[in-house]
């Protein structure tokens, strides 16, 4: 079990386990008033939305049916059971309108895929290439809405080609240190689907902005 200051993860059904990452993408995307989830795992990113914006309606996608369930659970026994809704559903089977939608994609793209059918689904993007992600965020986006996903530092270009190819423009790129002397390891991107100013950030894990991020989060 992950504890957080308020609310609870057990984990122990989903092959991604709660890391950094999505710690980072919950603490620092934009929501809105509706925000959608997608690849939700244990629903720590969707709890998170959820405690950042009390107004919101979240809804969370995954195709792992143990993840769904965990997520299911973990959020029922959340003080935001009532907001957040957990669905078996592929997002390129996904219908609505949202002001923001949140991914922690699975990443690995050239790599061999694990053996194991629950981490090969978390971590593999043939479950859900880039671009089918920006296809389907640029379809159920509203039009002043904002996308915002994690990706390691290699697959950055990637990931903004097939948002510009899926008419996305950058607005925000924070670029995530492990250690201050060392390179980026990861980026958080947002994008809108209007032109607009693209503003840049870094962090280092541990430094006055992280402690900034997480701090009504981590106990």
């Amino acid at each position: 079990m992950f504890r957080f200051k308020r609310f609870e993860i057990e984990q122990d059904r989903c092959a991604m386990k709660v890391g950094t990452d999505g710690v980072l993408l919950g603490a620092w995307a934009r929501g809105g008033s509706t925000i959608l989830d997608v690849g939700t795992g244990t629903g720590v990113v969707a709890l998170m939305m959820a405690q950042r914006y009390p107004e919101a309606s979240v809804t969370a996608l995954d195709i792992d049916s143990e993840a769904v369930e965990q997520a299911r659970e973990n959020i029922c026994h959340s003080p935001f059971v009532d907001r957040v809704d957990v669905l078996l559903q592929r997002v390129q089977d996904h219908e609505g309108c949202y002001d923001a939608i949140v991914s922690n994609p699975p990443f690995f793209i050239d790599s061999l895929a694990a053996p194991d059918r629950q981490r090969r689904m978390a971590r593999h993007a043939d479950t859900l290439t880039y671009g089918e992600l920006m296809h389907d965020a640029a379809r159920l986006l509203s039009m002043d809405g904002e996308l915002s996903v994690v990706v390691p530092f290699d697959y950055r270009r990637r990931m903004e080609d097939e948002a510009a190819f899926c008419g996305f423009f950058p607005c925000r790129v924070c670029g995530v240190k492990t250690v201050d002397r060392k390179p980026v390891r990861r980026y958080l991107l947002s994008f809108r689907k209007r032109p607009c100013t693209c503003v840049t950030e870094s962090l280092t894990i541990g430094d006055a902005r992280y402690q900034e991020l997480t701090q009504d989060f981590y106990l």
